[in-house]
Formats: C-alpha cells, sequence, structure tokens
C-alpha cells in the first residue's frame, strides 16, 4: 500500500456517502418495502470509492481498507458458518426439538419471557458467543414461545437481551476483549465496570418480562390443544429424551473449561450428527446434508414446520452476504477517513466529560447504524477518542464501557447490521417479504438499550465514573499513550 497522507474530507463532504446510502437504504426498506439491504450497501461503497478518488486515493488503496475491515471480522463469519450446521443437525439429531418438547411441559406460560432472558443469559455467558446463544437456545425458545401463544417479537426481544447481554460480561466473548484491547484497560477490569450498568439493565428488563408474562399471557398461555398438537408432533417425528440434550451440555462445557468458540461449537455439530446417526436413524449422507442445507420436514402442525424447517451452512448465506458488503461498506468509509472527520468534529466541539462518555457510547452505536459492523463501532472510536479521556484525567474504562454499550448491544438492533440481520434469520423472524411486525424484537430488548441509557445517566450524574487511578497513569506515560489537552 502506498505510503501517501491522503486529505481528509471536510465534515459535509464526509456526510455526503453516509447520507446517501441512508438514504438508498430508506428507498429499499420502506417505500419499496423490501427488506433486502445488500444493493444499497454496494451502491454506498462506490459512492465511498468515487470520494476517495476524489480525495486522491487509487483503488489498491481503498480496496485494501474494504478488505482489512473484512478480514478483521472473518472468525465472526466462521462462526456463522458453523451455527449454520449446528442449527440444521441439532433439530434432525432431536436436541432442538427435545429442549421445545419439555420446556412446553415444564415451563409456566407467565414466567416464560424471564426465564428465557435468563437462560440465554447464562449460555451466552458460558459460550461467550451471543449469535451461537441465539441460533441454539434461541431457536428452541422460539418454538415454546409458539407453543405458548407468545407473539414472536416478545419472545425474540427476551432472547436477545439475554443472549447479547450474556455475550458483553463474558471474558470469552471476543467484542468484550475487543474494548478494552483499544483502550488500553484489563479485561476483568473492563467487566467489572460494567455492572453498574450491566445489573439494573437486567433487573429492568427482568421485571417487564414478569409484568408482561402475567398481564399479557394467559396463565394457561396456547390452548392446550395446540400444546398437545406440538408435543405430538414432535413425539411422534423424533426421538425424545433428556440424553439428546448432551450435544448442548457438551458445548457449554468446552467452553467453560476455556476452549475456543469455533472448535467448542463445531464439537457440538459432530456430537449432534452421532444422535441423529444413533437415536434417529439418520444416515451419514443426509447428516451431510442437513448440515450443509438445513432440516426440511412436513409434520402437518404449522408452528414446528416453519421452526425446524431451517439451518444449515447456506441457510447462513443471505446473512454473510449482508454481513461482507455492510463490513466493506464501514471500511471504505474508515479508509477514506469519512467517520475520522465525523469523529473529529463531534471532540471539537464537546468539552465535558459526560459530552465525551455520551458522544463516545453514541458514536459507536452510530457506527453500528452506518457501517454495520460491531467491530468496526467499538475499534473505530475506541482509538478515535482514548487520548481525550487520558487527557481529561479519566479512567479508559469509561469509554471501554461506553463503547461496548454502543458497540455490542445496540448491533443486534439494527437489521441490516450483522448482529441484527443474523437475528432476524437465525430466529425466523420472517420480515423479508415486507411484514415488519417482528421488527418490534428491537423496542422488546429491553437490555440492550436500556444499558447505554444507564451509562450515559451516570456519566451526567457523575456516579460509576472513576478517574484515572495513578497507576494507570504511570501505564500511560511507560506506554507513551498520547492525552489530548481539552480546552
Amino acid at each position: 500500500m502506498s505510503k501517501k497522507e491522503f486529505r481528509k474530507p471536510s465534515l459535509g463532504l464526509a456526510l455526503v456517502p453516509i447520507v446517501l446510502t441512508l438514504g438508498i437504504l430508506a428507498l429499499q426498506l420502506f417505500y419499496f418495502g423490501n427488506f433486502v439491504p445488500h444493493i444499497p450497501l454496494a451502491i454506498g461503497i462506490a459512492i465511498t470509492g468515487l470520494l476517495g478518488l476524489y480525495l486522491g486515493h487509487d483503488w489498491e488503496s481503498i480496496e485494501e481498507g474494504l478488505f482489512h475491515v473484512i478480514r478483521i471480522s472473518l472468525p465472526s463469519v466462521s462462526v456463522l458458518i458453523v451455527v449454520g450446521m449446528i442449527i440444521g443437525v441439532w433439530i434432525a439429531s432431536g436436541t432442538v426439538p427435545t429442549l421445545i418438547y419439555y420446556g412446553l411441559l415444564v415451563l409456566n406460560p407467565s414466567i416464560f419471557l424471564a426465564a428465557g432472558m435468563i437462560l440465554c443469559s447464562i449460555v451466552s455467558v458460558s459460550l461467550g458467543t451471543s449469535w451461537g446463544t441465539v441460533g441454539t437456545v434461541g431457536l428452541a425458545l422460539m418454538g415454546i414461545g409458539a407453543g405458548f401463544d407468545v407473539p414472536a417479537y416478545w419472545t425474540a426481544g427476551a432472547v436477545v437481551s439475554g443472549a447479547f447481554f450474556g455475550d458483553k460480561i463474558s471474558p470469552l466473548s471476543d467484542t468484550t476483549n475487543l474494548a478494552p484491547a483499544v483502550t488500553g484497560t484489563n479485561v476483568f477490569d473492563h467487566i467489572k465496570n460494567m455492572m453498574p450498568t450491566t445489573v439494573p439493565a437486567m433487573l429492568i428488563a427482568l421485571a417487564v418480562y414478569i409484568v408482561a408474562g402475567f398481564t399479557l399471557i394467559a396463565p394457561d398461555g396456547g390452548s392446550f390443544e395446540q400444546i398437545n398438537a406440538i408435543t405430538t408432533a414432535l413425539d411422534e417425528t423424533f426421538w425424545i429424551s433428556p440424553w439428546l440434550l448432551l450435544p448442548a451440555l457438551l458445548v457449554i462445557g468446552l467452553a467453560v473449561t476455556k476452549n475456543p468458540p469455533i472448535p467448542s461449537l463445531f464439537a457440538g455439530v459432530l456430537a449432534g450428527g452421532l444422535m441423529a446417526i444413533l437415536f434417529q436413524q439418520e444416515g451419514l449422507k443426509a447428516v451431510f446434508a442437513y448440515a450443509n442445507s438445513g432440516f426440511s420436514i412436513e409434520t402437518g402442525v404449522s408452528e414446528i414446520d416453519s421452526l425446524l424447517n431451517r439451518g444449515g451452512v447456506q441457510s447462513m448465506m443471505w446473512t454473510i452476504s449482508l454481513i461482507l458488503l455492510a463490513l466493506g461498506f464501514g471500511g471504505a468509509l474508515e479508509r477514506t477517513r469519512c467517520l475520522e472527520a465525523v469523529i473529529d468534529k463531534i471532540i471539537e466541539n464537546v468539552k465535558s466529560f459526560a459530552g465525551i462518555q455520551t458522544s463516545a457510547t453514541l458514536t459507536a452505536a452510530a457506527t453500528n447504524v452506518v457501517a454495520g459492523d460491531p467491530y468496526l463501532s467499538i475499534a473505530l472510536p475506541g482509538r478515535m477518542y482514548s487520548p481525550i479521556y487520558r487527557g481529561m484525567g479519566y479512567s479508559t474504562l469509561n469509554l471501554a464501557r461506553g463503547i461496548e454499550e454502543g458497540g455490542t448491544l445496540i448491533s443486534p438492533l439494527i437489521p441490516w447490521n450483522a448482529g441484527g440481520a443474523f437475528v432476524i434469520s437465525a430466529l425466523g423472524l420472517g420480515i423479508m417479504g415486507g411484514d415488519l411486525t417482528n421488527l418490534l424484537y428491537i423496542p422488546l430488548a429491553i437490555a440492550c438499550w436500556m444499558s447505554p441509557v444507564i451509562g450515559i445517566f451516570y456519566a451526567w450524574t457523575g456516579m460509576f465514573s472513576p478517574k484515572a487511578t495513578e497507576a494507570e497513569k504511570a501505564k500511560w506515560d511507560e506506554d507513551g499513550e498520547e492525552a489530548m489537552a481539552v480546552a
């Protein structure tokens, strides 16, 4: 790549590709009623590339910036591929049907939403991956919710709240490690510093789901006939047994013992395939097909058929292609310094700690909207804002918490973001045809948006907003970290 220093665009010029791309997205989604953001994002890359040429870049420079961000995020794309396999194979093995079957028999409809959020939180902390949790336990909970006649968007909101919050505080999570890495802090100090926002947000979400469970869902939620039809269809189609929960327990056990997520999830694929052969009388050829193309069956019960006919690597290709385009757009914006120009303008006009903390959190959230990538939404503001915190004498743990909450937690709430696209696809929310009703999961993922709100409240009240310790300042000096004085 050329070492040439390229011009940074003015604020107005930097906003051109961002505003135009968002406008084209709005045209596609809301005017045409077609939830396929791929082409608007591809056009956004082209617009940003033309701006880059105007600023003095050559195509090789723009291309390197575009693919740099894609390369950084390839581990997450790999997780998507393995999760696609695990969904198809765990349905065929009877693991997901067993979870649904026992869930319908054991869970009380009134506490279903609250219990579902807690379960997803526990599994996500153990696995260190919100996507893996959504695609496995979350999928089973969607089936249980359908049996209880709970609207899909309520169940999806509880699943997303639990799964992404568990991911946020798991030391095994990539984003939980990325935030302290770009701000120069320790991962366990970072997790500890997130507890003042994590715990209240989870308690508020839990309270809402409990109230919703007792007011919106009848105590005998879902008619006896409906639940009986689902459990009977599952029992007739699959061999149901607690033994079929072993693949899920294996994955959790491997994760708890600090094995990497991708090998742990793939071990679950192998275990599920073995269960399908031993207990469901499936052949090896069929297991390969389920891992690649997903599971397919006709039980005669619409709730079961719509839920279980999914999975496989190919089912993830729509989401993966969207993620790659969104990452490419984000990489092009970063390389042409458009995002830097916007952030610099914010920093130039915000002088107080409360303003900077609010700006950092909202910048991470806005980067999620514009660039479609949770990693870029953490890494970019983390790099840009760190010198300001050091210059103010505030611990960069504040910044790490802000970008984690604006990055990790807002990601699943943006439909064209990597996180949102996966949630919509894995949970079968079915909005591609233009029916956007199930997008109501976004406001109902209460814990995800409540946490940054609480964090901003703390910034303006001074609560849980630590100043830098002498040890932290000494480490800044030792590492030669830049500190930017604020006038």
